[in-house]
């Protein structure tokens, strides 16, 4: 009941203070106070969440209650007792209203591609005006070690791209391609966002801090980590999990055989998005990574952005038409919502149908494939569907 009522008492302070829906304040609160929880990582935190609804829920529940759920026991029930969490989560809401920072949490608004995959964090913090939920998502990944070669292709890229006029260019704001990615965007004037692996309260490597400041114009940055977090090595393969996971499609442009951005591509293979690997030369160690992923056909190779284009079956005209096609065929419900959505647009994609029709992963899947043997519709390159 202390504790309750402690939390309700800084809440309304808040509140008050910055005149901002009250709703909101509590529930990110909330949110704030779960990821400081020992024990408690995304896995738990999301079985916690589905259980109860909220955060808020989740904190009000009685200890006996969160004992007994999946995934966290007596041991781990005791960090809902530790005596600095609460402080902890005011202190980082204090910072968020004062800093003008986005939170996306996985009960609420949150990247929707990035909410399929099981290992996605509970909660962001974000920069800018992005809109993480873009028609079409393109990480772009390299080595930091880049070449000339590495540096006209990634420019070549993100000039190709631009015709598309609704795609969002992603990376993680490190030295090397990553920087290019970001730095041609913002010529090109399409919105980037760079994923970091620290605080929103710094930034790692300092010499891309103006390039930062250009990003949160027209694009963002994006973290999972609270401010204060530094630049600790064991985050960057934790960020790479975000670029992957937010993204329809992988771009490696130069990378050795091990680093960030093969960490990036194998994990966006994982989540079954598309990856994609410009070739080099056989001798090249910069692209060695490169021709590693063409060769086990984790990666497409392209040359080109119309490579990509073609491969992720887009199109450059952002127009949509309406399909006029009579179905003789009787379909069940959860078939004809997939019909009607197709039945608007030239392609769907898989993520945009699993929001739009509220059906399981599994049962979509098996919807998909039983309107496709019915020859209905049509499997596409890059998870994509469209009337056949």
């Amino acid at each position: 009941m202390l504790f309750t009522k402690c939390i309700g008492v800084f809440v309304n302070t808040i509140y008050h203070a910055n005149m901002l829906p009250k709703e909101e304040h509590e529930e990110v609160f909330y949110q704030l106070a779960l990821i400081n929880v020992p024990g408690i990582g995304a896995k738990t935190g999301r079985v916690l969440l589905e259980r109860f609804g909220s955060a808020i829920n989740v904190f009000k529940a009685p200890l006996k209650e969160l004992r007994i759920v999946d995934g966290v026991g007596e041991f781990k029930v005791r960090g809902f007792k530790e005596p600095d969490l609460l402080l902890k989560a005011g202190k980082e809401l204090d910072h968020v209203i004062k800093h003008n920072i986005n939170v996306y949490y996985q009960n609420g608004p949150y990247p929707k591609r990035l909410m399929n995959c099981t290992d996605a964090p509970l909660i962001l913090f974000a920069k800018g005006n992005a809109d993480l939920d873009a028609p079409k998502v393109v990480a772009i990944v390299g080595t930091r070690k880049n070449t000339d070669y590495g540096v006209k292709l990634t420019e070549e890229l993100v000039e190709g791209l631009k015709p598309l006029g609704n795609v969002l260019i992603v990376s993680g704001l490190a030295l090397g391609i990553d920087a290019v990615a970001h730095k041609k965007s913002v010529q090109c004037g399409l919105p980037t966002v760079g994923v970091l692996a620290h605080g929103l309260d710094r930034i790692y490597p300092a010499i891309n801090k103006d390039l930062a400041t250009q990003m949160i114009s027209n694009g963002g940055l994006l973290t999972e980590y609270p401010s204060e977090t530094i630049p600790d090595r064991n985050n960057f393969p934790m960020r790479n999990r975000i670029v992957a996971g937010m993204s329809d499609v992988t771009v490696v442009v130069e990378s050795h055989t091990s680093g960030g951005a093969l960490i990036t591509a194998h994990m966006a293979s994982g989540y079954n998005r598309e990856v994609a690997a410009y070739p080099g030369r056989v001798n090249d160690t910069r692209s060695a990574g490169c021709n590693e992923l063409i060769r086990t056909n984790i990666a497409a190779m392209i040359t080109k952005a119309d490579d990509l284009i073609d491969m992720m079956n887009w199109s450059k005209e952002t127009k949509p038409k309406t399909v006029q096609k009579q179905l003789f065929i009787t379909l069940t419900a959860d078939e004809q919502k997939i019909v009607d959505l197709l039945q608007t647009k030239d392609t769907v994609h898989s993520d945009e149908l699993y929001h739009h029709t509220g059906l399981a992963s599994s049962q979509l899947a098996a919807t998909l494939l039983g309107l496709e043997m019915q020859g209905v519709i049509k499997t596409l390159p890059g998870k994509n569907y469209k009337i056949f």
